[in-house]
């Protein structure tokens, strides 16, 4: 009779179990059907402001077209690149330097050699420089807090760059971003250079970000200003570089103007 009991007790139990595996409810999100913030949670807070107050990241993202001129010693260079595939093309009086989307290509037009930039780091080497902040949203990015620059009595709070192996041509560059630290718009940027001879690889270079424009929503350089540096300090200012008729645009641009002309030649 014992036994009967101990069964029967037993068999109650495994079936209250059952009954509550039964009736247990998991509550789930259709993320199919939710709007997320994916801004605030990719990118550290300080950089998300600085995004917002050159007019948002989500708008950034949403341009497909990005032009500008430059005054060279040969004449008007104009750029233009493809946001997406990041293809470019660099055309100037002398030369036209692009990239197809895997080489890039050289086009002198001139009967002597040309004179320039390496067109392997040449064809997006401004391009990195005026997109800024908002190229600092590539993948493959790592961000940390960097020490503040201070200049004329005046600090910046400054943001470090860094990136992931097999990122980028040179992925051992480092950025640092300095921003106002009322109004969160970018001010100066350090950089390090691992592409050209000779060259401390670790010391700080500086550019100077100014006369800020709205093009499309964004706020969009007119001019950036290389700097003079010592012991990762920027000193005395140089000739600015000037870009005008800049154009931005959700309209991407047609992709035959990338494509190697057959009188061009790839670089290695």
């Amino acid at each position: 009779m014992k036994n009967y009991i101990i069964a029967a007790v037993l068999l109650i139990i495994v079936s209250a179990c059952k009954e509550n595996k039964k009736t247990e409810v998991v509550e789930t999100t259709d993320y199919k059907n939710e709007v997320l913030d994916v801004t605030t949670s990719v990118y550290p807070e300080n950089l998300t402001k600085v995004f917002n107050a050159h007019g948002g990241i989500d708008v950034w993202k949403s341009m497909k077209s990005l032009e500008y001129t430059q005054n060279k010693d040969g004449g008007e260079e104009v750029t233009i690149t493809d946001l997406d595939t990041r293809k470019a093309l660099l055309d100037a009086p002398n030369y036209s330097i692009g990239f197809d989307g895997e080489k890039p290509w050289l086009l002198n037009k001139t009967e002597t050699g040309y004179k320039g930039y390496d067109p392997k780091f040449g064809y997006n080497l401004m391009f990195y420089f005026y997109t800024m902040p908002f190229i600092l949203s590539d993948d493959g990015i790592k961000y940390s807090d960097a020490e503040p620059l201070t200049f004329e009595g005046v600090t910046y709070p400054g943001i470090k760059i860094s990136y992931d192996n097999g990122v980028g041509a040179t992925p051992e560059d480092i950025y640092v971003l300095y921003y106002n630290s009322d109004t969160y718009i970018m001010e100066w940027l350090g950089y390090t250079v691992n592409f050209v001879p000779g060259i401390d690889t670790e010391e700080l270079h500086f550019r100077r970000y100014g006369d800020w424009q709205k093009v499309n929503g964004l706020l969009m350089p007119s001019t950036i200003t290389g700097y003079g540096f010592e012991n990762n300090q920027p000193t005395t200012p140089k000739s600015p570089n000037v870009f005008t008729n800049v154009k931005i645009t959700q309209k991407a641009p047609d992709a035959s103007m990338f494509v190697k002309p057959e009188k061009a030649n790839f670089v290695d």
